[in-house]
């Protein structure tokens, strides 16, 4: 393997990695519905403002999310709404093994999935349509 093809496995890593905690997931899905300032996202999540913080700046170093400085007051926002597109394909595989387990089913939360640009069921489309875009899902 080259070092660029590792390069590209790595970046898609770090992001894997900075998406892998359910606060920030939830964060995502708070976002996707338009930008919030950090004491709306420090209310959502119940949590203190430095952890939520912490979150945005992760998400932030990914080019997850960005943000924007209104006087006092900090913004954030998605930077590409794709990343729920994602967050969708994942959760789609979670449903199917939820109906293929029943003793995976019994421990699996009932959580709301986030809010794709479009429905879920045609997440699959929208990321046969980005591969035939030729943009693999890297932004340039």
């Amino acid at each position: 393997m080259d070092k660029f093809t590792f390069a590209i496995y790595f970046l898609h890593a770090q992001v894997l990695r900075d998406l892998g905690h359910p606060r920030r997931l939830m964060m995502l899905d708070h976002l996707h519905s338009g930008e919030k300032s950090v004491g709306e996202l420090v209310e959502f999540l119940g949590l203190p403002e430095a952890r939520v913080c912490r979150y945005l700046k992760d998400l932030r170093d990914q080019g997850i999310v960005t943000a924007r400085r209104d006087g006092n007051t900090i913004f954030y926002s998605l930077a590409d709404p794709r990343i729920v597109l994602a967050c969708d394909l994942v959760h789609d595989f979670l449903a199917d093994r939820m109906k293929d387990n029943r003793a995976f089913a019994g421990h699996f939360p009932r959580v709301r999935q986030l809010r794709a640009v479009k429905p879920a069921s045609s997440v699959k489309e929208t990321v046969e349509e980005i591969h035939m875009e030729g943009t693999h899902g890297f932004s340039s």
